[in-house]
């Protein structure tokens, strides 16, 4: 009879146990992970395998015998490789020059590397089609010369290739840089007293020591490149070339009986040039040899004496070039009265801005609803972000871990990709059952939480590790414990990082089009979506206007964001 009572105690503790506080804490934020994050993939990989409510590999026949799909796959390879390249070769070079050699003025550099990345790459296409349009600042200063100088035509692969290039550099820079200051010079100076020449030693012991982080760097911009829907659109759609984030696009705005099923079969295929870069990243950083020192060597290693004021210049030329003339030219194209007229003090006129800030309704509307849209993803981002965070560093276990990796695979995918499996999700979650999600501005509401959480994981984890965690146990043994805890000792000192991650996240929210142009609806616009009407409907003045505005609002918002560390670090330094 002891015997049987002990059965029956034992299996109701284990229920009890299954179903205590923590563990179904636990289970729902599983689910909820599951369905937020990953059940949209599934759902749109399981449509590109569906045809007329059955499963069936038709989708993929049809398209892999078209021709067109071959012509697609081969621009966007030869588009993703090529801008590649380009931001390998800038980025190496600028990391090589900036960590190693006695260039000065090597932090105003960084702003000027870091540019191009900051402003949204749809706005640097503009800025870059006015420079060198045939109306643009290049033909009237090429018309100076007694020669003839032929336009650039940036409406081709080779100006995609260009454009998305030194739009993406910095990624291989910021990732490269630091690696070449970690490699030991002692490693150099025996290379050289062996007798290797300066190109021998780079050859045999720099890079291939700072393989991971070229590799890294490389990895990001292939997957910006391949990601990147701005640039193309821009610049392919008007010139008939298509690359695989643009043809999405086309199959989903084409409409049609197998459009949606098209498009998922489609962003499979892109997705699978993704993971093929991963794997050819994966097969370099195994090859790669791995550093053991964290110490960061800031001091020169090559003097170039009388070169020096040469390789300066051709810095800060390519940095006058690249970054600030196009953005120049955009901003005199938006004070000109109408596109095509010189720029004089008589076409001057602030009737392009006026236009933007106070008769257009969609431009206002659209500024509204992103400041909106990137305001709530960047409040949610800190608070849910930051708390992932901080269980991901202190309570590293596997949920902590399949939380990270879930919430960072939307960001990983390709936007076209991850917009298609919004739509999916959310025009019906429950099979027979419409919320209205899709079709409103809530939809956007929960893809760019989706998309852009993980800037703020990784934003505050680095954040979160820089505090000591005898801080926290010195807290705890004094009595401070949750909320008290997190006021008095944690938010002083993480809110620097934290506010880096969140101004990121809100820059990204703010700009965004690739996700947005799938998914908008009336009265839902973003300034991505507005800027790309106007682009398509011919407004130069108007989109350059509006263009120039979110620049000055970017420049504004570092300002902000600069002011208040410095403030929040004086103040937490006096009260410590």
């Amino acid at each position: 009879m002891a015997n049987h009572n002990h059965r029956e105690v034992m299996p109701n503790q284990a229920l009890r146990s299954l179903f205590s506080y923590k563990n179904m804490i636990k289970i729902l934020a599983i689910l909820a992970i599951c369905a937020i994050f990953l059940l949209p993939i599934y759902r749109l990989i399981m449509l590109s395998f569906t045809s007329d409510g059955n499963l069936t590999f038709l989708n993929y026949t049809t398209i892999l015998q078209d021709a067109a799909t071959w012509q697609v796959v081969q621009n966007t390879v030869l588009v993703v490789a090529g801008s590649t390249v380009v931001s390998l070769i800038i980025g190496v070079s600028l990391a090589w020059l900036v960590a190693y050699t006695d260039i000065r003025a090597k932090r105003v550099m960084q702003i000027f590397i870091v540019l191009p990345f900051v402003i949204p790459s749809y706005i640097t296409t503009l800025a870059w089609t006015q420079f060198l349009g045939t109306d643009g600042l290049y033909m009237k200063l090429a018309s100076l010369p007694p020669f003839s100088v032929e336009p650039i035509d940036l409406y081709s692969l080779a100006g995609i290739i260009f454009v998305l290039g030194f739009s993406h550099y910095p990624l291989v820079y910021l990732l490269t840089v630091s690696v070449f200051r970690k490699i030991p010079r002692e490693l150099e100076l025996a290379s050289r007293a062996s007798g290797a020449k300066r190109s021998t030693t780079f050859r045999k012991v720099n890079m291939p020591l700072a393989l991971p982080g070229i590799v890294s760097g490389g990895f990001l911009a292939f997957l910006a490149n391949l990601d990147n829907f701005g640039i193309p659109a821009f610049l392919g759609i008007p010139a008939q070339i298509n690359v695989l984030s643009t043809y999405i696009y086309q199959q989903v705005v084409g409409f049609g009986p197998s459009a949606f099923s098209r498009a998922a079969t489609f962003s499979v295929l892109l997705g699978i040039v993704a993971l093929i870069g991963t794997a050819i990243q994966w097969l370099f950083l195994r090859k790669s040899k791995r550093l053991e020192t964290t110490i960061e060597d800031k001091q020169p290693r090559y003097f170039l004496g009388k070169r020096k004021w040469l390789v300066e210049l051709i810095i800060w030329v390519l940095f006058f070039v690249t970054g600030v003339v196009p953005l120049i030219s955009m901003g005199m194209t938006s004070l000109i009265t109408a596109y095509g007229v010189d720029f004089t003090l008589q076409t001057i006129s602030l009737e392009n801005y006026q236009f933007i800030l106070n008769t257009s309704s969609k431009a206002k509307e659209a500024l509204g609803n992103s400041a909106m849209l990137a305001g709530v993803t960047a409040a949610v981002g800190i608070v849910i972000g930051t708390a992932i965070a901080y269980l991901r560093v202190r309570k590293p276990n596997f949920l902590s871990k399949f939380t990270e990796v879930s919430i960072g695979l939307p960001y990983a995918l390709p936007g076209t990709v991850m917009a298609l499996s919004m739509i999916f999700a959310w025009m019906e979650p429950v099979p027979g059952w419409n919320p209205g999600i899709y079709g409103s501005i809530m939809i956007l509401f929960i893809a760019y939480i989706t998309r852009f959480l993980i800037l703020q994981v990784r934003g505050s984890i680095t954040a979160v590790m820089q505090v000591d965690l005898s801080m926290e146990e010195a807290a705890h043994v004094s009595g401070a414990k949750g909320w008290s805890k997190w006021r008095k000792i944690l938010l002083p000192l993480l809110i620097p990082g934290v506010l880096t991650g969140a101004f990121l996240v809100f820059l990204s929210a703010l700009t965004e089009l690739t996700v947005s142009s799938l998914l908008w609806s009336s009265n839902s616009e973003t300034i991505g979506v507005v800027i790309f009407g106007f682009e398509q409907a011919g407004y130069t003045t108007y989109t350059t206007a509006f263009s120039s505005l979110i620049v000055l609002l970017i420049i504004l918002g570092f300002i902000i964001l600069y002011v208040s560390q410095s403030y929040w670090n004086r103040k937490v330094g006096k009260r410590t």
